[in-house]
């Protein structure tokens, strides 16, 4: 293992409403059942590997699972993904850090908007956050197209912006939708290439990911290889990751770059 690289792992800890942004219903007791089951299975997984990632998480889902996420909290670092996974106010951005930094006992520095949308940097800043976590410099068809923003931690308005880690040439995308359809060899190339090249990788997934969500009715590459087989191949990704570089928060990994 080399001291110096590091793995950003984080997970977006919410109600599992994707069947919504499809136009098939899921009622909030659903969300919520579904989306706590699988962050039971990603809690086993940090605790089993003994690993510290960054959650960002919603503060409807705390405020379901408080005591989860204060213990969580204890190991783990506790982000922003607003307030509310399917609709967002502005005034989210700061309600959100405040009802997180009461249920974690943390303090919240870091956010991350919900399908990686735009965010007012602004308002991040007005609100107390440190950094963002939204962006994803790749081009996603129907979603966006941010091949022109840097792959590496910068700063955009004196804030600092954590992007999703993409490969060095071709910008292919490390993030769940990779993990989940590529062969996990060649994640790992991809991964272990960007690791070697830029000292980091940021990657992020969803504890919903880690339960069998193969009956509802959404796109098959957001559904299949879920559950068991997926748990099963984090577990694999996790234990090579461990030879290349060290786990740690994003925080962490921020203050030992810059210190704030």
């Amino acid at each position: 293992m080399q001291e110096n690289k590091f793995i950003l792992l984080s997970f977006d800890v919410e109600e599992f409403d994707l069947p919504l942004e499809y136009g098939h219903t899921i009622n909030s007791d659903e969300q919520m059942m579904v989306g706590k089951n699988g962050t039971d299975v990603m809690q086993n997984i940090l605790k089993e590997h003994a690993i510290h990632c960054t959650l960002f998480t919603t503060a409807n889902y705390a405020m379901h699972f408080p005591e989860q996420i204060h213990n969580l909290a204890q190991t783990q670092e506790i982000a922003s993904h607003t307030f509310y996974h399917s609709h967002f106010n502005l005034e989210d951005i700061a309600l959100s850090k405040q009802k997180l930094e009461i249920i974690s006992g943390k303090t919240i520095n870091g956010f991350r908007m919900p399908r990686m949308q735009p965010v007012n940097l602004q308002a991040l800043k007005e609100a107390g956050y440190l950094y963002d976590a939204s962006i994803n410099p790749t081009w996603i068809p129907g979603r966006y197209n941010n091949r022109h923003l840097p792959r590496l931690m910068y700063k955009e308005k004196n804030f600092i912006r954590i992007p999703a880690s993409v490969t060095p040439n071709l910008r292919i995308p490390l993030f769940w939708l990779a993990f989940k359809n590529m062969p996990l060899s060649i994640f790992l190339h991809f991964t272990l290439q960007t690791l070697r090249k830029d000292g980091y990788v940021s990657l992020y997934l969803h504890p919903w990911e880690l339960t069998d969500i193969s009956k509802y009715k959404i796109p098959n590459y957001t559904k299949r290889h879920s559950g068991n087989q997926l748990s099963d191949k984090l577990h694999e990704c996790i234990m090579a990751l461990k030879q290349e570089g060290n786990f740690i928060t994003i925080q962490q990994f921020i203050e030992k770059k810059q210190p704030i």
